[in-house]
Protein backbone atom coordinates (compact mmCIF):
# COMPACT_ATOMS: atom_id res chain seq x y z
CA UNK A 1 0.00 0.00 0.00
CA UNK A 2 3.20 2.47 0.79
CA UNK A 3 3.80 2.79 -2.85
CA UNK A 4 0.06 2.76 -3.83
CA UNK A 5 -0.40 5.35 -1.35
CA UNK A 6 1.82 7.97 0.26
CA UNK A 7 1.66 8.98 3.47
CA UNK A 8 1.82 12.82 2.67
CA UNK A 9 -1.43 11.99 0.59
CA UNK A 10 -2.79 9.75 3.52
CA UNK A 11 -2.35 12.40 6.50
CA UNK A 12 -3.36 15.65 3.70
CA UNK A 13 -6.56 13.54 3.10
CA UNK A 14 -7.54 12.63 6.75
CA UNK A 15 -6.66 16.29 7.86
CA UNK A 16 -9.19 17.49 4.62
CA UNK A 17 -11.76 14.58 5.35
CA UNK A 18 -11.92 14.91 9.80
CA UNK A 19 -12.11 19.06 8.89
CA UNK A 20 -14.95 19.00 6.70
CA UNK A 21 -16.39 16.70 8.78
CA UNK A 22 -16.41 18.79 11.83
CA UNK A 23 -18.40 21.48 9.93
CA UNK A 24 -20.41 19.12 8.92
CA UNK A 25 -21.39 18.10 11.88
CA UNK A 26 -21.62 21.54 13.58
CA UNK A 27 -24.31 22.53 10.42
CA UNK A 28 -26.16 19.41 11.87
CA UNK A 29 -26.03 20.79 15.22
CA UNK A 30 -27.14 24.33 13.59
CA UNK A 31 -30.21 22.47 11.45
CA UNK A 32 -28.60 23.62 8.13
CA UNK A 33 -28.80 20.25 7.16
CA UNK A 34 -31.14 17.83 9.19
CA UNK A 35 -30.21 14.82 11.74
CA UNK A 36 -31.90 12.32 9.71
CA UNK A 37 -29.55 11.74 8.23
CA UNK A 38 -27.16 11.31 10.51
CA UNK A 39 -26.29 8.02 12.73
CA UNK A 40 -28.13 5.77 10.91
CA UNK A 41 -31.13 7.62 10.70
CA UNK A 42 -32.08 6.17 13.87
CA UNK A 43 -32.06 9.94 15.76
CA UNK A 44 -35.48 10.63 16.99
CA UNK A 45 -35.10 14.33 18.39
CA UNK A 46 -33.48 17.38 18.87
CA UNK A 47 -31.94 16.42 22.24
CA UNK A 48 -30.98 13.13 21.45
CA UNK A 49 -28.76 14.63 18.19
CA UNK A 50 -27.48 17.40 20.48
CA UNK A 51 -25.67 14.80 22.28
CA UNK A 52 -24.85 12.75 19.80
CA UNK A 53 -23.21 15.38 17.44
CA UNK A 54 -21.29 16.74 20.54
CA UNK A 55 -19.54 13.77 20.99
CA UNK A 56 -19.04 13.30 17.55
CA UNK A 57 -17.51 16.48 17.20
CA UNK A 58 -15.18 16.06 20.14
CA UNK A 59 -13.76 12.81 18.86
CA UNK A 60 -13.30 14.34 15.47
CA UNK A 61 -10.93 16.81 16.97
CA UNK A 62 -9.09 14.31 18.90
CA UNK A 63 -8.87 12.55 15.97
CA UNK A 64 -7.63 15.78 14.14
CA UNK A 65 -5.59 16.75 16.68
CA UNK A 66 -3.77 13.10 16.45
CA UNK A 67 -3.25 13.48 12.37
CA UNK A 68 -1.78 16.85 12.71
CA UNK A 69 0.70 16.16 15.51
CA UNK A 70 1.31 13.18 12.87
CA UNK A 71 1.56 15.74 9.85
CA UNK A 72 3.80 18.02 12.04
CA UNK A 73 1.22 20.68 11.66
CA UNK A 74 0.35 21.05 15.16
CA UNK A 75 4.24 21.00 17.15
CA UNK A 76 3.56 19.06 20.04
CA UNK A 77 6.36 16.50 21.72
CA UNK A 78 4.55 13.38 21.73
CA UNK A 79 5.42 9.62 21.77
CA UNK A 80 5.47 8.03 18.06
CA UNK A 81 4.32 5.10 19.19
CA UNK A 82 0.89 6.93 21.23
CA UNK A 83 0.62 8.60 17.83
CA UNK A 84 0.39 5.45 15.85
CA UNK A 85 -1.51 3.37 18.36
CA UNK A 86 -4.23 6.10 18.20
CA UNK A 87 -4.11 6.10 14.18
CA UNK A 88 -4.57 2.34 13.92
CA UNK A 89 -7.25 2.68 16.65
CA UNK A 90 -8.77 5.06 14.03
CA UNK A 91 -7.98 3.01 11.24
CA UNK A 92 -10.08 0.16 12.90
CA UNK A 93 -12.94 2.57 13.99
CA UNK A 94 -13.26 4.05 10.42
CA UNK A 95 -13.79 0.40 9.22
CA UNK A 96 -16.22 -0.74 11.74
CA UNK A 97 -18.39 2.68 10.91
CA UNK A 98 -18.18 2.04 6.88
CA UNK A 99 -19.61 -1.63 8.18
CA UNK A 100 -22.18 0.44 9.89
CA UNK A 101 -23.16 2.33 7.63
CA UNK A 102 -23.71 0.08 4.96
CA UNK A 103 -26.89 -0.96 7.21
CA UNK A 104 -27.88 2.86 7.05
CA UNK A 105 -31.72 3.22 7.01
CA UNK A 106 -31.20 6.53 5.38
CA UNK A 107 -29.60 5.84 1.63
CA UNK A 108 -27.80 9.41 1.80
CA UNK A 109 -25.74 8.32 4.61
CA UNK A 110 -25.11 5.02 2.79
CA UNK A 111 -24.10 6.30 -0.44
CA UNK A 112 -21.97 9.18 0.57
CA UNK A 113 -20.67 7.95 4.14
CA UNK A 114 -19.69 4.80 3.62
CA UNK A 115 -17.15 5.51 0.42
CA UNK A 116 -16.18 8.54 3.03
CA UNK A 117 -15.23 6.23 5.78
CA UNK A 118 -13.46 3.30 4.22
CA UNK A 119 -11.25 5.86 2.38
CA UNK A 120 -10.83 7.63 6.36
CA UNK A 121 -10.04 3.51 7.08
CA UNK A 122 -7.07 3.30 4.62
CA UNK A 123 -5.70 6.84 4.66
CA UNK A 124 -5.32 5.75 8.57
CA UNK A 125 -4.05 2.81 7.99
CA UNK A 126 -1.35 4.19 5.90
CA UNK A 127 -0.53 6.51 8.24
CA UNK A 128 -0.14 4.38 10.73
CA UNK A 129 2.16 1.83 8.59
CA UNK A 130 4.90 4.87 8.15
CA UNK A 131 8.10 4.38 8.94
CA UNK A 132 8.56 5.67 12.83
CA UNK A 133 12.13 6.66 12.64
CA UNK A 134 11.35 9.05 9.86
CA UNK A 135 8.47 10.33 12.04
CA UNK A 136 8.68 14.82 12.38
CA UNK A 137 7.48 13.70 15.77
CA UNK A 138 9.93 13.63 18.63
CA UNK A 139 9.88 11.20 21.61
CA UNK A 140 9.34 12.38 25.07
CA UNK A 141 12.21 12.96 27.19
CA UNK A 142 13.34 10.38 29.42
CA UNK A 143 14.20 10.99 33.30
CA UNK A 144 17.19 8.85 34.15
Amino acid sequence: MKSFLSERVALRGLVAILSFTVLFHLLVILTVIPFEIVWGGRLTNRSQMLGFETVSIAINLVMLAVVAIKADLLKVTMNRKLINGALWVMAGLFFLNTIGNLFSTNGFEKMVFTPLTLLLSLFSLRAASADTENLPIKPLPRNH
